[in-house]
């Protein structure tokens, strides 16, 4: 089954998250990750609010998983902690 990176973002300094997505969008295609949804269009239905919605697929959970946990992708990851406020969840999906 495959896996899907589910990211729910408050971004509080733009600059930096934009580095963050600079070198995220290397890493996560060399794990065959493909981006669904980044940001765009939204409507809050239930719950807290957050103003960026990214969905990323990966043709397997353990490859979604590798990649969170990849030295590439955790020598950037910090990035994105210090200029958000974020959640991210790896669930696996029907393909």
């Amino acid at each position: 089954m495959a896996g899907m990176w589910v990211a729910h973002i408050d971004v509080k300094d733009p600059d930096a998250y934009a580095e963050y997505v600079k070198e995220s969008s290397r890493i996560i295609p060399e794990y065959d990750g493909v981006f669904i949804a980044r940001g765009g269009r939204y409507q809050q239905m239930e719950g807290r609010d957050v103003p960026r919605h990214v969905l990323i697929r990966f043709p397997t959970f353990d490859r979604a998983v590798e990649c969170y946990d990849s030295e590439e992708y955790q020598a950037v990851v910090g990035r994105a902690k210090d200029a958000s406020d974020r959640t991210v969840t790896i669930v696996e999906i029907d393909d």
